[in-house]
């Protein structure tokens, strides 16, 4: 059987790559919508308080997801050649090499680039390479930066690492209000915050739908379906689409539909997807009848927004993201979600790319494997640069892995 046959596709997938489209395009022109009072334009981490943003009017693009589109067209290698070229090592984050190449080579670019911003968002709760990257784009495009700094989290989060975060969003707000001439309107934050919670209600309800027996989401669908979390969180469009989203994904576990029609073994994912590989990857594991029923990766946007004030609360969530936490939480995390989702052995991503995410990795393998019982398997492949990436060997591994389970 074809392996387009073993794959369902979700029919409202059309209707994300429009609602993208229109992001992305939007983004482009919005700086020049109510003249003569000029919008702005942000370029954010994926892990900033967008929310506060949006209350302020400024239309916000993430340079982490457009990587991720750079990857899947193609286009990775050559704007990561255009970086290194300019003195940026190979060590360095591919979406940072490869958003940078666009900037220096719009020419090679997808979309030709992201439309330049008018100022910069970066907060170091999933990554302290932003940090860097973020100082590059400053000093490249000659706009403004500004920086969330969040502690590092070993247990649980305390009252003093919050108000080290509040007081820094409050001085954020002091250097928004200036740039764009508006005073925070803490209604309009309270609103934008309520759609956030909403929407990220429907991503975690989503992905739980997974639990069922077979599962009506692969690796894959998780990892395309997340964008909207990742680009447009807030918004009344990604509401609805996640809404739809849930129907067809509600509707396929009342028929027993699987994402893959021959669902024999239940994985938990970890780590970024390898995004130039996602569906030959896959497909090692779904001729075999293997489905990621979850990961680690786009659950790091099904956080409920804390309570309370609406700036106490960005303060909360953003310093919760799981990135930021300790070995023994992530390791907490991937038990739990092989418990609840039933699956019978893991993949981690050792990813050349993303170092907070996979230096502990081997840590958490063999804790997690020593209290579930389950075989983990790991993988070394990058996020987005395909020169990382070594077919023949990761097939070995894989096929020798799978066989352990369905001995």
């Amino acid at each position: 059987m074809a392996e387009e046959k073993k794959y369902r596709q979700f029919q409202v997938s059309k209707d994300l790559k429009r609602l993208m489209a229109k992001h992305y395009a939007l983004g482009r022109y919005y700086r020049y919508w109510g003249r003569p009072l000029r919008r702005k334009l942000a370029w954010i981490t994926s892990g900033a308080p967008v929310e506060l943003l949006r209350a302020f009017k400024i239309y916000s693009v993430y340079p982490e997801q457009y990587g991720a589109i750079c990857s899947t067209a193609k286009a990775t290698e050559k704007l990561c050649q255009a970086a290194e070229a300019a003195g940026y090592s190979q060590d360095l984050c591919s979406y940072a090499r490869s958003h940078i190449g666009s900037i220096l080579r719009p020419d090679l670019a997808p979309m030709q680039g992201l439309p330049k911003p008018d100022l910069l968002v970066a907060c170091n709760n999933i990554c302290g390479t932003v940090l860097k990257w973020y100082e590059a784009l400053a000093h490249l495009l000659k706009v403004p930066l500004l920086v969330l700094d969040t502690p590092y989290l070993p247990g649980e989060q305390t009252e003093h690492a919050q108000q080290y975060v509040l007081e820094q969003l409050q001085s954020m707000v002091a250097h928004l209000e200036a740039l764009t001439g508006r005073k925070l309107d803490r209604q309009e934050l309270k609103r934008q915050l309520t759609r956030s919670a909403e929407m990220t209600k429907l991503w975690r309800e989503i992905r739980e739908l997974a639990q069922a027996h077979p599962s009506p989401l692969n690796g894959p669908d998780l990892f395309i379906q997340m964008a909207p979390i990742v680009a447009i969180r807030g918004s009344q469009e990604g509401i609805d689409y996640y809404r739809k989203l849930k129907a067809e994904t509600e509707e396929r576990v009342r028929r027993s539909e699987g994402s893959i029609l021959e669902e024999k073994i239940r994985l938990v994912w970890d780590n970024i997807a390898i995004w130039p590989k996602l569906f030959s990857f896959t497909k090692m594991f779904t001729e075999r009848g293997a489905c990621f029923v979850t990961d680690t990766y786009s659950g790091g946007w099904t956080a409920e927004l804390a309570p309370g004030d609406p700036m106490e609360s960005l303060a909360a969530t953003y310093t919760e993201i799981f990135l930021n936490r300790s070995p023994e939480f992530r390791a907490q995390q991937m038990i739990q979600l092989i418990e609840a989702y039933g699956a019978n052995g893991f993949v981690l991503h050792s990813n050349r790319s993303c170092k907070p995410y996979s230096l502990v990795q081997e840590v958490i393998r063999r804790r997690v494997m020593k209290k579930t019982g389950v075989p983990g398997l790991m993988v070394e492949a990058d996020m987005a640069d395909p020169r990382a990436y070594a077919e023949e060997s990761v097939r070995t591994r894989v096929e020798a892995f799978l066989e352990t389970l369905q001995a």
